[in-house]
């Protein structure tokens, strides 16, 4: 979904490399099984416990943090490549993605650094920026990731991977890509909703406050209220009190945005501010994702960036 925001202390010099090999010999046939907390606008689930990946989990957030990862509509950045075999997805079931990220010596990569809770982040996104799903892959101990992923309308998908290598040449460097896959089948486009300020989830109402220009940092900030009122009982989630994701219509160019609200306990308040930069105009969907009483509320709207 430069677009993901984090500050730019966290910026990193990226490293000129040597493309992989072979992707083929970074796939095997095995992997673990998926666990997920994907979600669909309108739709809500239970939120996900945290993943056993032999991986500690950082809840304090890094708030006001920003990532230079360019728009993620790309296969291969300074010599990583998200490697998979599969250019087709089945439509109208439950399925699941395999893949693996190779550095630039062609091996498949296994030590990633934990952010906001997770060693890899994945996405999916229809080419007409329906059906989104987040979720949080495990990976095997040959570097082969296995993405659980609701069903797929028939159409064009895109498939994100947002993940910081702990070690080797992109070691501390933030990484979004992405590859396409088909899902067969009559494939009726959805018309983006238009432009607005307001979501409801769930009895939820979240409304975003701020003018956005591209290509420019600006303040943005998202009130959550029900029932007329400011909810304060927002939980942590990914290590903040909500999550936040934009896909740019036309080219689905990725960005991830990161509350300024520090974590301060069990529950938060219904003003969540964000560190907003957006690097092209037009209409972005944007998709918030908080938790309360246990239960993942994904909120999705259309903003439009001057």
């Amino acid at each position: 979904m430069s677009l993901v925001s984090r500050s730019t202390a966290r910026r990193r010099t990226t490293v000129a490399a040597a493309l992989g090999g072979a992707l083929a010999l970074a796939l095997t046939a095995c992997g673990s099984p998926a666990s997920h907390d994907s979600s669909m606008p309108g739709r809500h689930t239970p939120s996900a416990a945290s993943t056993a990946q032999g991986t500690h989990h950082d809840d304090s957030a890094m708030p006001g943090m920003t990532m230079n990862t360019g728009d993620g509509l790309v296969t291969k950045k300074d010599g990583y490549t998200l490697a998979a075999k599969a250019a087709t997805l089945p439509a109208g079931k439950a399925t699941s993605y395999r893949f693996a990220i190779t550095g630039p010596d062609a091996k498949p990569v296994t030590d990633f650094a934990v952010e906001q809770t997770k060693r890899l982040h994945f996405y999916a996104i229809r080419s007409d920026l329906t059906g989104f799903q987040h979720g949080h892959p495990t990976m095997a101990d040959d570097g082969t990731w296995t993405a659980g992923l609701g069903a797929l309308r028939p159409g064009s998908w895109r498939l994100f991977a947002q993940f910081t290598p702990r070690t080797g040449a992109g070691k501390g460097q933030d990484f979004v890509l992405s590859r396409t896959v088909t899902v067969p089948g009559s494939a009726a486009t959805t018309v983006l909703p238009k432009a607005s300020t307001t979501a409801t989830v769930d009895g939820y109402t979240v409304t975003v406050h701020g003018e956005l220009m591209a290509g420019m940092a600006h303040p943005l900030t998202v009130t959550v209220n029900k029932d007329g009122k400011p909810v304060t009982d927002l939980q942590p989630y990914l290590g903040t009190y909500a999550h936040l994701t934009a896909f740019h219509e036309g080219d689905q160019a990725f960005a991830h945005l990161h509350p300024e609200n520090k974590v301060a306990g069990r529950r938060g308040g219904s003003s969540l501010s964000f560190h907003a930069e957006l690097a092209k105009s037009g209409n972005w969907r944007l998709f918030l994702q908080f938790r309360t009483a246990g239960t993942l509320h994904t909120a999705a709207l259309t903003l439009r960036v001057s």
